[in-house]
């Protein structure tokens, strides 16, 4: 069959890759790295997108959001390239990029963003080929760039405790829990209303630190029967389509969370920085695709989750909670101080869930197992542990990216010293080609 791009021989050979494919090669680390050229960088950023959206073809998941030409999108469906000839291509075209080095700064982002997304997709293309996923620590090296710790379940044993002191009501620790947080629950007849109201101060919050591009927007909207609590599908020219799902109840502090995590200053602010500053204004066609199984997610989601700390610093969020959105849904405001201070104790819960992810992708566990430490350990309704096995079944590892990632956000903006400086820093994950391994750059 033929690829859908020029011969890889051809393109890894040209004078803008290697140019001595003619010649004989030398020992292997006995002369430096070539200095890479922007012309190198922009044709094989053009091949890493359609390599992308070829995989798309075997992955629904794949390919998170696609803005670039719409010829590229629609080769890749009228002639799919076989998964073995599409890893041999990435394969060589990460290996001719590896030869390559470069000092100006973003320069070298840009290499290095091209080489580790090309390491993951290999490594994903070839668990499609082979059948077989990869082992949680392997997805996430490979993958997403990253080693989070790994911890013990019983080390989350003192934070159960604490909440055990906490939680009134009768029966198990679990029960009183599910039956506290319905006091907190949305009603469905004030999601409209208080979504609506909790994206708009997000999104005030962000543009009075961040500029966006006049024309952006988003629809929101409600659905069901997904893995997922939220989702941004961004659609580009910086618009978003932000998706709710309401199949379980919806606490009252997820309305902040997920405005501020899907759009302001989370995925939509993100997706449309990366549009504006580096595809339209440096033409760098690579951000015109978001390949989802990709160290690009660790900070997009840690920057989204991150994202809520920086936009209400402090007890804002709280008073915001307690003044305006509390009302808004009916609930009681004189809960609210109480309700944070729980939901504080069990977001020191979030690792155990890494840990029973880990424990069920290395086939340690089965699935029902898996519900039942969720349960266990997060405090989780059978429901809400159900949905969670789904996303894990769908997603893998990636679960890693929303706290591992939140921290190492957390970790490189809050060096740090003024709020001012830590915008600054922010805002440069958001609009650089910076990955977990280049933070430290």
């Amino acid at each position: 069959m033929k690829t859908l791009f020029k011969p890889l021989t051809a393109l890894l050979c040209s004078t803008l890759l290697l140019t001595a494919c003619d010649k004989p090669a030398a020992p292997l680390n006995t002369e430096p790295a070539a200095a890479v050229s922007v012309a190198v960088l922009d044709e094989a950023a053009e091949h890493y997108v359609k390599l992308v959206l070829a995989l798309g073809q075997y992955d629904s998941n794949y390919v998170d959001a696609y803005y670039g030409p719409a010829e590229w999108a629609e080769a890749v469906k009228q002639q799919p390239q076989p998964l073995p000839e599409l890893l041999a291509e990435a394969q060589l075209l990460r290996d001719a990029l590896q030869a390559h080095s470069e000092t100006d700064a973003m320069l070298k982002l840009r290499l290095h963003y091209l080489q580790r997304q090309l390491t993951a997709l290999i490594s994903h293309a070839d668990t499609l080929q082979n059948g077989t996923a990869a082992s949680f620590e392997q997805q996430a090296s490979e993958l997403y760039d990253t080693q989070p710790p790994q911890q013990d379940l019983s080390s989350f044993a003192p934070v159960l405790a604490e909440l055990e002191q906490l939680v009134p009501g009768e029966g198990s620790l679990t029960e009183r829990v599910v039956a506290y947080r319905k006091n907190f629950v949305i009603p469905a007849d004030k999601l409209q209303l208080v979504f609506e109201r909790a994206i708009a101060e997000c999104r005030d919050r962000t543009l009075q630190r961040i500029s966006l591009p006049a024309q952006e927007n988003f629809t929101l909207e409600f659905v069901t029967d997904k893995p997922w609590s939220g989702y941004n599908w961004y659609q580009g020219k910086a618009y978003s389509l932000i998706q709710i799902n309401t199949e379980r109840p919806i606490d009252i502090s997820r309305a902040v969370d997920l405005g501020c995590h899907e759009g302001y200053p989370g995925h939509h602010t993100y997706n449309a920085l990366l549009e504006t500053e580096l595809k339209q204004q440096r033409n760098w066609v690579e951000f015109s695709v978001y390949a989802l199984f990709s160290p690009q997610s660790l900070i997009a989601e840690g920057t989204a989750n991150y994202g809520i700390d920086i936009a209400f610093p402090g007890e804002q969020k709280l008073a915001f909670e307690r003044d305006v959105l509390y009302p808004l849904a009916g609930l009681d405001p004189s809960q609210a101080a109480s309700y944070d201070r729980f939901l504080k104790l069990m977001a020191r819960l979030s690792y155990a869930g890494n840990e029973i992810a880990r424990l069920l992708l290395n086939g340690e566990i089965d699935e029902e197992q898996f519900v039942a430490l969720q349960q266990q350990y997060l405090l989780q309704s059978e429901a809400e542990a159900r949905q969670r096995l789904r996303f894990v079944r769908s997603y893998g590892a990636y679960v890693i990216n929303y706290n591992w990632g939140k921290d190492l956000v957390k970790q490189y903006v809050e060096q740090a010293s003024s709020e001012d400086e830590r915008w600054q820093r922010f805002i440069s994950l958001l609009s650089t080609p910076k990955l977990p391994s280049s933070l430290a750059w």
